[in-house]
């Protein structure tokens, strides 16, 4: 670990995110940069020469050296790498027939389902940006997202059909899933109709649109370009050990930020991925068994719900296989992690990030291990800088605004603005510490610092305690304004079935761990917190 001026910036790694001979070997291990065929070697070079690299050549890519391989396993059936690139060029065909054109925007709202990926790719192939839209709108909050985005089309799944009552007439609609034939335009029919053909490199590269979680407001637009060369996929796959031909149970949502770096994962490595529509935590046990599956993407409540079956239900099912949990869009609890790790093996890697920074750091197992509640350390290519209110970084130990640098961060908001930033770094909206081995620890988001009776309290550190008590499954805390204190904090709490703990256990079991100030004034129990489809807690809905 390479670190700065003061112990609050950190780099994973000596030397630079520019070193080739260590990014090749990266590569080279996870099997990227594996032997081919002369012949098909001159023909990825070419693909890369001519295309560079985009999700459409990587695509490209992997239909080459892997024609046969399954790439899609959702509940229609199965589809290989071939498959897949020549559906994607006739989609792509089939779009520009209607009028989508290079630099034109695509909304696309779906489940996760082979329709998502199709239709990302056919964007990528067109020079199209693909919008990606969280299937847990209202209808007021999709037409607000449209009509700011101004898409010239919307791929959307049948189910949602009710929503685009107020989107604008001018928007092409597009059904992707739908349990029957619809009318109008789907992406079935003009797979079917369309040109198989190799399209030319578009004008300009395709743009991704990816949602803030927009859980303390309106979601925003965070753009990014096609990702640029390896240095950032080499850098997260030093620190989760992904390889190619593996198996990828994809529980999480494909149109967050998590789903789609897994999804440019998959084609890189040339992995197999398998999908549902929805999320059911017996079902992703019986996939894993099912498919032999070595990884499962996922957001930390579907391991809460997954750990919350029945131990008798769980052990039916073989998931031996699993070698890496690769986490991330929440907090994982320090209690769900070990309870995890002691059930089904050390196999979590949870990464923290957000839409803006893409990803900061990562715990793997041994982190996690040496304390469950750690963010973990920033893989290679990507420096963290912790520093307080004037922008100065602060020692270890001691709070500070999390800000980001690597080659993944976004370019800004569609609407306009931008995070803040300290030159090449940009804040990930949180504030944390550094303890004395360089692992980050998460107190809270920037703005939920609550001043109670002139005392700072970052509602992280109170949440990880109340969710480590053993009768607890989850927790929330937020500042609520007091005539006296000025803010106190009030916790919101979920038992696990059948405890009996009252308002003023919550509060002595705080007071004997932590400072008697960051003991909440009032306790309320709940059957579960609210949250959003990638698993954080909406805390203005609490509010």
């Amino acid at each position: 670990m390479a670190i700065g001026s003061l112990p609050s910036r950190v780099s994973a790694l000596p030397g630079r995110a520019s070193d080739l001979r260590l990014q090749l070997k990266v590569l080279r291990e996870a099997g990227v940069l594996a032997p081919q065929r002369p012949d098909r070697t001159a023909r990825v070079v070419k693909t890369l020469v001519t295309q560079g690299t985009t999700p459409a050549s990587a695509i490209a890519v992997s239909a080459i050296k892997f024609p046969d391989r399954t790439f899609i396993v959702d509940e229609t059936g199965e589809l290989t790498f071939e498959q897949v690139h020549r559906r994607t060029n006739a989609l792509a065909n089939s779009m520009r027939e209607m009028g989508i054109r290079d630099g034109d925007a695509v909304g696309i709202m779906c489940r996760n389902h082979r329709g998502i990926f199709e239709a990302t790719l056919a964007a990528s192939k067109l020079g199209v940006t693909a919008l990606f839209l969280n299937t847990m709108f209202s209808g007021p909050q999709l037409v607000e997202v449209i009509e700011r985005e101004g898409p010239t089309a919307l791929i959307f799944d049948e189910e949602f059909s009710n929503l685009l009552e107020g989107v604008p007439e001018d928007v092409m609609r597009i059904t992707a899933w739908s349990d029957e034939t619809p009318e109008g335009p789907n992406l079935d029919r003009m797979i079917a109709t369309g040109s198989r053909d190799d399209l030319a490199k578009p004008k300009s590269d395709s743009r991704f649109i990816i949602l803030t979680s927009g859980t303390t407001g309106t979601p925003k637009g965070a753009q990014r370009n096609s990702p640029k060369g390896l240095a950032g996929i080499a850098g997260l796959l030093h620190e989760i050990p992904y390889r190619s031909g593996q198996t990828m149970v994809v529980a999480a949502p494909l149109f967050h930020s998590w789903g789609f770096i897994n999804s440019v994962f998959a084609l890189t490595l040339g992995c197999t991925i398998v999908l549902d529509r929805r999320f059911d935590p017996e079902t992703v046990l019986r996939r894993i068994e099912q498919h032999k599956a070595d990884v499962l993407i996922a957001v930390p409540v579907m391991l809460l719900r997954i750990t919350s079956l029945d131990p008798e239900l769980t052990a039916k099912y073989d998931v031996g296989n699993l070698k890496i949990v690769s986490l991330s869009g929440s907090a994982l609890p320090g209690g769900l992690a070990l309870e995890w790790l002691d059930r089904f093996g050390d196999n979590i890697y949870n990464m923290y990030g957000s839409t803006e920074v893409a990803f900061a750091s990562v715990a793997g197992p041994a982190d996690l291990r040496r304390n469950p509640s750690t963010a973990g350390r920033p893989p290679r290519g990507t420096r963290i800088r912790l520093v307080d209110d004037e922008g100065r970084d602060v020692p270890q130990g001691v709070t500070g605004r999390i800000f980001v640098n690597n080659s993944m961060t976004f370019e800004g908001y569609t609407g306009g603005g931008n995070k803040d930033n300290l030159g090449d770094y940009i804040s990930s909206g949180d504030v944390g510490h550094l303890n004395s081995d360089g692992l980050l620890f998460i107190d809270g988001r920037d703005d939920e610092m609550i001043v109670s009776g002139g005392e700072n309290v970052f509602p992280g550190e109170v949440e990880d305690l109340i969710t480590g008590h053993e009768l607890v499954i989850e927790s929330a805390v937020i500042g609520v304004k007091d005539d006296e204190f000025g803010q106190t904090l009030k916790a919101f709490v979920v038992l696990t079935a059948g405890a009996e703990l009252d308002e003023s256990d919550v509060k002595a079991h705080v007071k004997a761990n932590l400072a008697s100030y960051k003991a909440p004034k009032e306790v309320v129990f709940l059957d579960a917190l609210p949250r959003n489809a990638t698993g954080k807690v909406l805390k203005r809905s609490l509010a």
